[in-house]
This record gives structure tokens, sequence and C-alpha cells, in this order.
């Protein structure tokens, strides 16, 4: 099924194709909630604590892949919208060169440096034995994790983002199934978290594969007329690299956030793991909604829909704050008790720090929905590099602020949680200030994007 955003009632067309989105990526978080509920709860804080660090190395490194699929993503929706069927299928074949390539090499990184990441983690070292377990089998699952974010990336460019919500669906219900027969069952420890969800991304991306093989072989024949061009691979670069930079900048600086909490010890460790896993799950619906906007936004833009892609601004803009209110207000009341889903109600300094946390960053979840808006579109109006400065100046004031404040010994470890909505605002107030400033959908302005 192919669907054409550049028709229809504007709310509702981007809102159908929104929603399997979210509650796609909805389900893909449960890979990481089921590890952390499960190992909280069967092994205990030390397990959660090295868990949740390396969880924070995973995100990183599917965000390259993720930026790379994204960036491809927009390409392959321009040229949808474009009806350029042969620069569509050139599009996909240099994509999947460039992501294969980027994987394989991201394998050989990580478990030749393996020692090293852990050291630059700063992990403790009574969790570094656990951790060491746990990240060699997680790391086995990258190929998976490209194959699935390349297919899902080009179905959702089609307009079609119900098949890949049905893949994630069976996937994160075998991840929960084998998490509790692996570490409950049969007392594998973290390796077993590890090997569950392992086992359930090679699933999703195996199957998605073959569906849009299936399905779509007019996609991905070999036809004579097309092959691996330079330009297209450097079309494809242009759009994924800065896309790809935006995503590891972005993580890269969590990355920094972890190693400065993992500094304050097991419980703080463990309250942020549990902590991140509620934040980030909160807020994924209004980061997928911000990619199924640009994708709708660079379809109209490949078909030079101008008061199209104003409406959807406005639309997205409304629909993200409102829900974006609903979501933190939920999150401000329900703090504790979401926190003793991951953990032992015993636990009441890893609660305590854990709660504190959600009640700051949880109160301005409109500031990063709007700001994945604004990712979603700058990329897909052809100006990538101003998601990648929106994102330094997100992140870099995140870090810089959380090592600052929280030196100061009346602040302390608050100054971290503090420092993550600054960095949002900031952000905002940028990229909103350059679409005025700029007139970025102005006639002229398109034509030298």
């Amino acid at each position: 099924m192919e669907t054409k955003l550049t028709r229809g009632p504007v709310m509702k067309t981007m809102l159908k194709f929104a929603v399997p989105m979210i509650l796609g990526d909805l389900l893909q978080q449960c890979y990481n909630i089921a590890d952390t509920v499960i190992v909280g709860r069967f092994l205990g804080e030390n397990a959660l604590a090295a868990v949740g660090s390396a969880f924070s190395l995973m995100t990183f490194l599917t965000s390259i892949l993720l930026g790379l699929a994204m960036g491809s993503g927009t390409v392959f929706s321009i040229r949808f919208g474009e009806k350029d069927h042969k620069g569509l299928k050139e599009g996909i074949l240099a994509s999947f060169v460039l992501l294969a390539a980027v994987t394989v090499v991201l394998n050989i990184l990580v478990f030749a440096g393996i020692d090293g990441i852990i050291w630059f983690l700063r992990t403790p070292e009574e969790l570094i034995g656990m951790m060491k377990e746990y990240l060699v089998v997680i790391f086995a699952g990258l190929v998976g994790i490209f194959l699935y974010n390349f297919f899902a990336s080009l179905l959702r460019s089609l307009g079609n983002s119900v098949v890949p919500l049905a893949f994630l669906a069976v996937s994160a219900l075998l991840n929960i199934a084998l998490d509790l027969w692996f570490v409950a069952g049969l007392n594998f420890g973290v390796s077993g978290a590890a090997a569950a969800t392992v086992i359930s991304q090679y699933v999703s991306g195996i199957g998605i594969a073959l569906y849009t093989m299936v399905k779509f072989p007019h996609l991905l024949r070999r036809e004579p007329s097309v092959r691996l061009r330079m330009s297209r691979v450097k079309e494809i670069t242009s759009f994924s690299a800065l896309t790809c930079l935006q995503q590891s900048i972005m993580n890269l600086g969590i990355l920094a956030v972890q190693g400065l909490v993992n500094s304050y010890g097991t419980t703080i460790m463990a309250a942020f793991a549990a902590a991140v896993k509620i934040d980030a799950f909160a807020y994924l619906p209004v980061q997928d909604f911000g990619n199924a906007f640009s994708i709708f936004i660079a379809q109209n833009f490949g078909a030079k829909e101008t008061e199209r892609i104003k409406k959807g601004i406005r639309t997205a803009v409304l629909t993200s704050v409102i829900f974006s209110l609903i979501v933190s207000a939920l999150v401000f009341v329900f703090a504790e008790p979401l926190m003793t889903l991951f953990i032992d109600a015993g636990e009441t300094a890893v609660i305590s720090e854990g709660v504190r946390y959600l009640r700051i960053e949880g109160a301005f979840y409109a500031l990063i929905g709007i700001l994945f808006l604004l990712y979603g579109l700058y990329r897909a109006l052809g100006r990538p590099g101003m998601s990648v400065v929106l994102t330094i100046m997100s992140l870099g004031t995140r870090v810089a602020l959380a090592y600052a404040l929280s030196a100061i010994p009346f602040i302390g470890v608050v100054g971290i949680w503090w420092s993550v909505p600054i960095g949002w605002f900031l952000a905002d107030a940028l990229g909103i200030g350059y679409f005025f400033a700029k007139r970025v959908l102005t006639e002229d302005n398109r034509n030298n994007s």
C-alpha cells in the first residue's frame, strides 16, 4: 500500500499516517522496558544499573543507523512526491549499500573497543563484568537494527506506516516472552536479557525485509538502467550524513551525561536507568509525530504544495503541544507508581531520585515536542544542517550545564536534571527565530534549498 500525503484533509491525513508510527515505536520501547523491568525485578539494583548504562550506548549506536535511514527516507519521499520512479529505485540501492557498509564498520569498532567503551562510561568497578557480559551479546543485534530501520524507512516514505507497526508488535511480544524465559526461567542473567532483545530484533528486521521484497518487487527488482551511481550516493549522503550527525550528536551528548551520572554511584545510576525509560516512553509519541510530519512535509515539498505545508505546520504544532501538556501532567502525578514498575518499592532512595528527575524534566515535554517538529521540518525542506545546529544547541547546553551545575555543592545531581529543559528551550528559540528570519517557505528560499 502506497499513500500520497499530498491530498486530503491535513490533520486527518497526518494523524492517520503518524499513529501507526507512534504505536510502532512505543512497541519498540517495550524491548528496553521489558529488559529494565525484568532485570530490575529478578536480578537487582546492580544489574539494572549495568543494563541502563548499556542502553545509553546502544541508543547512540542505533541513532547512527536511524539517522541514515531517516535521511534516506526523506529522499525517498521527495522522489515519490515527484513521481520519479527511476530516481527512487536508484536512491533505494544507494541507501542500502551505504547503511550496510556503516553497519559492518560499527560492528568491527564496537567489538574491538568494548573495554575502552566501558572505561569511557566511567562504569563502577563492581559493574564492569556484568556490563561487558551484556554488551558482547547486545552488539550482535546491529544487523537486525539496520534491516528493520532501512525497510521501515522505505515503507514509511511511501506512506505505509502500518506494516512496520505489525512487525514491531510481533517482535515486542517475542522479546517479552524470551526475557521472562531466559532471565526468570533459565537464570541466564543479563546476557539472557540481551539475547532476548537481539533475537527479537532479527525477527523484525528479516521479517520486514522479506515482506518488502514480496509486496514491492518493482522497487527492488534490478533493471538495466538502474545501477549504483555516485551521484545518488552523494545525494543520500548529503541528506543522511547530516541527519545521522544530528542523531549521533544527540545521543553522544546523552552518553556524556551518562558518564557523569555514573560517577554518582549505583543508586543514582539505577534511578536514572528507570526514569530515562519512562521519560523516553512519555515523549516518544511526539518524536514519532515529528518524523511523520517530516515525511508529510517532504512529499508536499516534492509536489510543490507550499500552502499545504504551511497548514501542516500549524496543525502539527497545535497537536504536539496539546498532547505534550497532557503527558506532562500524567507523568507528574504518577511519577512514583511508574518508578515502582521498575524497582522494588523498598528501594526508596532510587525511587525518590527517579521521581525528582521525572517531575523536573517531565514538566517541559511541550518544548521537546516543538523541537522534534523543527528537526523534521528542516530535514524535509532540504536543510538538515539546521537540524544539526539545533541539536548542538540543545545537547551542547545540556552537557555543559550538567557538568557546571552538578559541580556546585548545594545543587549536585539536580543540576543534571535541570540542564535538559534549558537546552530544549534554547534550541526551540533558535529554530523558530531562524524560520521567521529566513522566511524558509518563500519561493526564492524553496528554490535555493
